[in-house]
């Protein structure tokens, strides 16, 4: 990704082509539904997309056990990271507030050959 899309997106300017919410969903329940939008966007020719992950449930200071928070938010990028969807990402960075901020992702998928 050049230097001036990259800027235009971290600041929100560039408008997703395409998004997927996520959160609600378990692990098992989301990690087919991004494997298939990830790669139907790309066949579909789209650039970027947006994956919205959601925060995460809150954490609750006076609970004895520590609970992870944010499984999916911590997932995804590691699931973007994997095959086959490593072949048709180019970058993952979190999205402006804009469009989710820190619970969503903006997937950069590779040009089409």
């Amino acid at each position: 990704m050049d230097a001036k899309a990259f800027g235009k997106m971290k600041r929100g300017k560039l408008v997703p082509e395409g998004r997927i919410d996520l959160h609600g969903m378990t692990l098992d329940q989301a990690h087919p539904a991004l494997n298939r939008f990830v790669m139907t966007s790309f066949s579909r020719g789209l650039r970027l997309v947006l994956v919205i992950t959601g925060k995460g449930s809150r954490e609750d200071p006076y609970d004895p056990m520590p609970r992870r928070r944010g499984v999916l938010k911590t997932q995804v990028p590691l699931w973007l990271k994997l095959p086959p969807l490593a072949q048709v990402v180019l970058q993952v960075t979190p999205a402006h507030i804009r469009h989710g901020g820190e619970g969503a992702y903006y997937v950069y998928l590779k040009r089409q050959r």
